[in-house]
């Protein structure tokens, strides 16, 4: 009977607790299922109201139509207009050096000094032989006159005046050439020889540049050729030179293509008058055509470039039919480009004139998408950009 009843009593514990279980398993169902209808509730509401985009803050700038001349751009080099590294025509030993390395020489100038003072010892020689032969072809003309000599006797002391003469002439002229003279007004280098040393015939001295005007020799592809005649504008910018643009005539146009490149060699001259352009300098150069063309102009940085398509951001006035307040709201509108000048591009196609786009941070944008024009940080897009870490 004890058996009995603890089996019994076990039975009822069993029993007890599987009716708790299923409570709570059942309230836990209920929490599930109420919790999911009121996320479906949220869901529904939300897909049936209207969809409300932030208001984001952009730059905006203006499509202009301006008057671009067409341009054919190149890459080239400074060269002097004279240009020679001076050497001594005699050789011989360095005796003086009368310019400073850098410095400025005029035509004519001497720079270096030889040691003539051998070539002297002859000239002084040659200077007594001359007189003692011009004295004699006196004596010789005197007695000739009163027929006492022969005419060969004549001839023989006229030769030899003669012939003394060009000695002394030659003593002069290597005395000369032993004083290494500017060829032409320009700015000197660093100088190659020193005081003392012995040079031979040829050796360089020292390089000398005119640096007023220069040179920019570039060159175009053949298909440009027609397009190109002496006299045109052309504008120079180096990285050299950051900020600066300097302006000359295209001068020469090379009568022959090159047949490897097919490219025709030009050659453009500038005024240098503070000689800030040196020869070897690399140069950016535009040749400005003559007839200008419209074009509708926008900064760089407004357009979205994708693979399907470039587009911009046109900010617009829109009006809520319900509360008729005006706001700006963007349209993506997808464009043709064509010249890039600086910080500025021609748009062909998509635009009209007088529209406004944004001008930067287009990436983050959406068609539609209201916006708040704020243009106190806006870039300031040019023509010739010069940025700082150039």
């Amino acid at each position: 009977m004890h058996d009995v009843a603890k089996t019994t009593s076990k039975e009822t514990k069993v029993k007890s607790t599987r009716g708790a279980m299923g409570i709570a398993i059942g309230g836990l169902f209920a929490l599930v299922a109420a919790l999911v209808g009121v996320k479906t509730l949220q869901i529904v509401k939300m897909k049936s109201a209207p969809q409300m985009m932030p208001t984001v803050t952009v730059t905006s700038a203006p499509v202009k139509e301006e008057d671009w001349a067409p341009t054919l751009s190149a890459i080239g080099s400074v060269s002097a207009v004279q240009g020679a590294v001076v050497s001594a025509e005699l050789g011989g030993t360095v005796s003086e050096i009368l310019f400073q390395n850098g410095g400025t020489a005029k035509k004519g100038d001497v720079l270096v000094k030889l040691d003539t003072s051998s070539e002297e010892a002859q000239l002084r020689t040659a200077a007594a032989d001359l007189e003692w032969a011009r004295r004699d072809l006196q004596r010789t003309r005197e007695l000739g006159g009163r027929r006492v000599i022969s005419k060969a006797e004549l001839d023989a002391a006229e030769s030899k005046f003669t012939q003394k003469g060009g000695t002394v002439d030659n003593m002069r002229a290597m005395i000369e050439k032993k004083q290494v003279r500017a060829p032409f007004d320009g700015q000197l280098g660093i100088r190659q020889v020193n005081i003392g040393q012995t040079i031979n015939p040829g050796q360089q001295v020292v390089a000398l540049t005119s640096l007023d005007p220069v040179f920019v020799d570039f060159a175009l592809p053949q298909q440009r050729l027609a397009q190109l005649s002496p006299d045109l504008e052309v504008h120079v910018r180096t990285d050299a030179l950051p900020g600066r643009e300097f302006k000359g005539k295209l001068t020469a146009i090379n009568s022959m293509v090159d047949a490897v490149t097919r490219n025709v060699s030009l050659q453009a001259t500038l005024q240098n008058p503070d000689h800030a352009l040196r020869p070897g300098i690399f140069a950016k150069v535009d040749v400005i055509l003559p007839q200008k063309q419209p074009a509708l102009v926008i900064p760089a940085t407004a357009i979205a470039y994708a693979p399907y398509g470039d587009s911009v951001f046109v900010i617009e006035k829109k009006k809520d039919p319900t509360s008729g307040k005006e706001s700006q709201v963007i349209r993506q509108q997808f464009i043709l480009t064509g010249e890039t000048r600086g910080d500025f591009v021609t748009v062909t196609q998509g635009l009209k004139a007088g529209e406004t786009v944004v001008s930067s941070g287009v990436f983050k944008l959406r068609n539609g998408m209201p916006v708040l024009v704020n243009n106190e940080l806006a870039p300031k897009p040019e023509v010739s950009p010069t940025p700082a870490d150039t």
